[in-house]
């Protein structure tokens, strides 16, 4: 077995050797050791749990009791008023989901490619001007045009005013993810590019069948960040989307928010027997829970690949 001490036992009857797994006592240190790194590992887990489960209770407490009770994991009044109001609209709101689903989906794929590949292109040593390219990122990563230029390129001069590209090709391209691709690349031995070469294989046959292979865990790692990025983002939105139609869920919810606030400090100079009160702080708990969804799942898929570059970066030779 794999990673487990055996010993070779005859067999008295068949007098055969076979393979036993050998039982190693443990040391009443390493009992003790393991006891509270197990005491450690829950309490730790505890502090991640609490503040999700809270937030869950607050989608579900009416805005009174948070305003009197303060946030808690069991609600003091339960109340589905904040959910009611995300769901109002079903249809726009599952237009918004899909709008985010798509731009997360093609822009966090399209990016890893990308990116990926720059950081062959630039980690191949018979690359001649890999030094000057990787300066040039680097330069144009501490220094920008500003954010009024920006957007006259991509309103006047790329027309990407309502359109889903001016969602995917900011995020498209990141140089800190493209270095740390890059350095994961370096240490892939060259014997495998070189190998290849001999049996007739490109460039491009290599990074896709070989190289992109092998940079798996560095690809899921980067992958989640891009996806994250593209998942939250709702400031290119603001700037360039004002058709309903193709608003993401971010901004979708930013809008509801922003016009909960609105009225809460129109109905502030209202008598107080003709106020009526909005969700707020239940609102963004319910917010919180109805964006995080999706990416939760991702976290059970990609672990595999976590694990996977750590036992890769353990392994000598």
């Amino acid at each position: 077995m794999a990673g487990v001490n055996t010993i070779n036992i005859k067999s008295e009857k068949t007098g055969m050797n076979y393979r036993e797994p050998l039982k190693v006592k443990r040391s009443r240190e390493e009992l003790f050791f393991g006891i509270l790194a197990y005491i450690y590992l829950a309490f730790a887990s505890m502090f991640c749990l609490i503040p999700f489960l809270l937030v869950i209770g607050g989608s579900f407490s009416s805005e009174s009791s948070i305003k009197r009770y303060g946030f808690r994991i069991i609600p003091k009044e339960f109340s589905l008023e904040a959910y009611s109001l995300i769901f109002r609209s079903p249809r726009q709101l599952l237009n918004a989901y899909g709008i985010t689903i798509f731009i997360t989906t093609v822009g966090t794929f399209s990016a890893i490619f990308l990116i990926s590949m720059t950081a062959y292109v630039l980690h191949r040593k018979d690359f001649k001007y890999r030094n000057k390219f990787a300066l040039y990122f680097y330069f144009t990563n501490l220094f920008n045009g500003g954010l009024v230029p920006w957007y006259i390129l991509m309103v006047r001069y790329l027309k990407m005013k309502n359109n889903l590209f001016a969602l995917i090709i900011p995020l498209l391209f990141s140089v800190f993810y493209m270095i740390i691709i890059r350095t994961f690349m370096s240490s892939i031995p060259d014997s495998i590019s070189e190998s290849a070469k001999i049996d007739g294989a490109g460039d491009f046959t290599i990074f896709i069948k070989l190289i992109l292979p092998l940079s798996k865990p560095a690809l899921a790692t980067i992958g989640l960040f891009v996806a994250l990025n593209y998942w939250n983002d709702w400031f290119n939105a603001m700037l360039f989307i004002e058709k309903r139609n193709l608003i993401p869920l971010q901004y979708y919810l930013h809008q509801i928010l922003s016009t909960i606030e609105g009225l809460r400090r129109i109905l502030q100079d209202l008598p107080n027997d003709a106020v009526v009160e909005l969700p707020g702080e239940s609102f963004k708990m319910a917010m919180t829970v109805v964006t995080i969804g999706p990416i939760i799942l991702l976290y059970p898929y990609l672990q595999k690949y976590f694990i996977k570059g750590i036992m890769l970066g353990a392994v000598k030779g």
